[in-house]
């Protein structure tokens, strides 16, 4: 077992972290500026296959630069905007989408040029994914879909949406169909930006289909293969795109250590105090478990063997530790971190997603007890 990087490895991480410390905001709202530079910077289509535009890593690799770029990156929302496309729209449509589809879509998803988005959430499915309401019905050459997603990740800004259908009502998950459909085709409503608690940087909206029609050729995978296509899409997902969620750990880390060493309380320096070195101690100890655990997880993704319990064991302790870290910074840093101006309290709030997005911590802990037989 070697844990140790690659030269190029540790260059990779080390310009990714350069390239964005100090250099984001965080704002309130989708930077196009700052998602140009994410694809110059090869993170839009880290995963991608080279002959797409992609720069063709795999999963352990893909995980060190979005934890790269999420340490250095101030805008959480902006990095998890990117993860949402890459993982959950550019993927699908690289690894199932036909010639055409791919060829569409990927140079420009990879560059920054184009904004990808997934909708599979409905306002009476959202853990329960086999409940979609959404339809498609089959016309002469495509699908005509009709339904509404909720949730939309990046759905305000996107120009492409993976989406998911019934197509065979009767025929269970194996009755669901996945659609790469463009945002400005006829039939496609997306709703206005919703209001968050936080990921300002990741614009969000509803987007309803009604009258939509699809071209067969737009379809991902064969019909009726929809939810391998969502499954795989999630494995991406629950490893890679929550190192970034490790970044914003080891940024914190950084921020509470300085901090302890400067800020002078009752004649000390709080860092002497076992309430505040002990609760650094834990923070240390919450990322580098969950670390372990995720690159575990993209360990097996990259030998070809995804393993359903290290995914969700590392979404798991990865979102938690996340949420938990966030609230151990703002109590260290006390009435300043409860502060917008100095950045803390937008840690906790971006981190309370963690726990519900790709599937909720409850979900995980039910994929773990069903992996163990229970």
């Amino acid at each position: 077992m070697d844990f140790g990087w690659t030269d190029a490895q540790s260059q990779r991480y080390q310009d990714a972290l350069a390239a964005v410390r100090d250099g984001f905001d965080a704002g309130g709202g989708f930077d196009a500026d700052g998602w140009r530079r994410l694809g110059e910077l090869g993170v839009l289509g880290a995963c991608v296959p080279p002959e797409h535009g992609g720069a063709g890593l795999g999963a352990v690799d893909t995980a060190l630069l979005y934890e790269a770029v999420g340490r250095g990156c101030a805008d959480t929302g902006l990095v998890f905007a990117a993860a949402a496309h890459l993982f959950a729209c550019a993927m699908p449509i690289a690894e199932f989408g036909g010639a055409a589809l791919r060829e569409r879509w990927l140079p420009g998803l990879c560059s920054g040029e184009h904004v990808g988005a997934n909708a599979i959430t409905e306002p009476d499915a959202g853990s329960d994914v086999a409940r979609l309401a959404t339809t498609a019905v089959p016309a002469p050459g495509g699908y005509v879909l009709d339904g509404e997603k909720s949730f939309v990740s990046n759905a305000p800004v996107a120009d492409v949406v993976v989406t998911y259908a019934r197509t065979d009502p009767a025929a269970g998950h194996l009755g669901v169909t996945g659609f790469a459909v463009p945002t400005d085709h006829p039939g496609v409503l997306v709703g206005p930006p919703m209001a968050k608690l936080g990921l300002d940087g990741c614009a969000a909206a509803t987007v309803t289909f009604r009258d939509c029609f699809v071209p067969a050729q737009d379809v991902l995978g064969a019909p009726g293969q929809g939810m391998a296509v969502f499954q795989h899409s999630m494995g991406w997902e629950r490893a890679c795109l929550f190192a970034t969620y490790l970044g914003l750990q080891e940024r914190l880390i950084e921020r509470c250590v300085a901090h302890a060493r400067a800020r002078e309380q009752f004649g000390r320096r709080i860092g002497q105090f076992q309430a505040v070195s002990h609760r650094i101690a834990e923070m240390r100890l919450r990322a580098d478990g969950a670390r372990l655990l995720l690159h575990r997880a993209c360990w097996a993704m990259d030998r070809g063997e995804p393993d359903v319990l290290f995914t969700a064991l590392a979404k798991l302790a990865t979102s938690e530790a996340a949420l938990a870290t966030a609230l151990d910074a703002v109590r260290i840093f006390g009435g300043r971190g409860y502060l917008r101006d100095h950045g803390v309290e937008a840690a906790l709030r971006d981190a309370v997603g963690a726990t519900i997005f790709s599937g909720t911590s409850d979900v995980q802990r039910e994929l773990v007890a069903w992996e163990l037989g229970l």
